[in-house]
């Protein structure tokens, strides 16, 4: 059997990711993104060894509140391959757990559901001048400039579901959380992020007093954010990463 045919799907994903994001401004880059796009919508969560985390992941305790709260992280991630090009790695998120409204300077990026649902808010940030109004005053205790956005799309994401993508220009800002239950995706980012380089995370929230997750009127519609640090209650741990290996 040659070579290429027993590779892991994951394996194929990796160097199609290596291909499509060497040359992100060629002329093949279009065509390369959908090849990897299509490579990612066949990844199942058994392709890497994964199974859905048990009921104590997904139970409510009793009174209220996620049962990992001031335990373990609400969000794990395990780390696969990274290159200047791209890293490649999975995020767990516990029943209840979200990461917050965040961007990715300059950056391309893929998401698949492996198991769970999740609802994913995008935005866009806008040009300074197109903003038409003075943002609203910022509530008490935020200091962090305010900027005007799009707020795109707010959709249910599941195994079924294709890939999630976002471009250095459009759904770059997205929220993500983890409904009914814990859920896990395979993330693909770039470049990857590089505080050095200008590709630090940011995280934001709506200054409307609603929630990015919250149930939004109707969309497409135009949203003030404030930045602000990240919040005390999320924050990120590691896991070893259990699938075949992946050789770059």
């Amino acid at each position: 059997m040659p070579r290429d045919n027993m590779a892991s799907l994951i394996q194929r994903v990796a160097r199609q990711a290596r291909i499509t994001f060497r040359s992100p401004a060629g002329p093949a880059f279009g065509e390369n993104l959908h090849r990897l796009q299509q490579l990612l919508d066949e990844v199942r969560a058994e392709d890497l060894h994964l199974a859905p985390r048990g009921p104590s992941a997904a139970a409510a305790v009793a009174g209220g509140g996620p049962p990992w709260a001031g335990v373990v992280p609400p969000v794990s991630y395990m780390h696969i391959c990274e290159t200047e090009s791209f890293s490649m790695g999975v995020f767990l998120l516990r029943s209840g757990a979200c990461i917050p409204l965040h961007d990715h300077p300059g950056m391309n990026g893929m998401l698949k559901v492996l198991y769970g649902t999740l609802r994913i808010a995008c935005m866009d940030t806008l040009p300074a001048g197109a903003a038409a109004a003075a943002p609203p005053p910022p509530a008490a205790g935020s200091s962090g400039p305010c900027l005007r956005a799009l707020f795109r799309s707010r959709q249910h994401y599941t195994p079924a579901s294709p890939p999630c993508l976002l471009s250095p220009h459009t759904d770059n800002l997205h929220q993500i959380d983890a409904v009914d239950g814990p859920a896990a995706f395979l993330d693909i980012l770039a470049p990857p992020y590089d505080p050095q380089h200008g590709r630090d995370c940011h995280y934001y929230r709506l200054l409307e007093g609603s929630q990015a997750g919250a149930e939004p009127p109707a969309l497409p519609r135009e949203v003030w954010l404030v930045e602000t640090p990240q919040a005390a209650d999320f924050w990120c741990g590691g896991e070893p990463y259990p699938g075949p290996r992946v050789c770059l």
